[in-house]
């Protein structure tokens, strides 16, 4: 007997201000954990925008537009090949104007290290980490 594939994808409703109007989010990504809770982005079955939730809210609260983590660039890190960032930081893309969240840190083929960085337009994107030129 055959077995099933599961599909671990989780969905919740929430308001989309793309459509302005409540949608299906499919949350993406794994949940990472922050000093103010679980966050996680959710991605707009119908306009596919992206934005960032804290799922700790979203059980606590019976309106969930107040699990919406607003991200401005303002409070984000200013993007740089030459820095060196944590998960879970808040940075900024100047060439593609999008704030984004780091996810996750890896050690790219040829030995260098680049980070896995969940954006609200651009999905998501690698971007070279501590990079520095001898």
């Amino acid at each position: 007997m055959a077995k099933k594939k599961v599909r671990r994808a989780k969905y919740i409703t929430l308001y989309s201000p793309f459509l302005m109007k409540e949608t299906k989010h499919e949350l993406i990504g794994e949940a990472v954990e922050t000093e103010n809770g679980r966050q996680q982005w959710a991605r707009c079955t119908r306009s596919r925008h992206s934005q960032l939730v804290n799922l700790d809210a979203i059980d606590t609260e019976i309106d969930k537009s107040k699990a919406v983590v607003h991200i401005k660039k303002e409070d984000a890190i200013q993007y740089s090949p030459d820095k060196e960032y944590k998960i879970g930081d808040v940075i900024f893309h100047s060439v593609w104007d999008d704030v984004g969240i780091v996810r996750a840190k890896e050690v790219t083929s040829t030995g260098g290290n680049c980070i896995l960085v969940q954006f609200e337009l651009n999905n998501e994107k690698k971007l070279i980490e501590n990079y520095s030129v001898n």
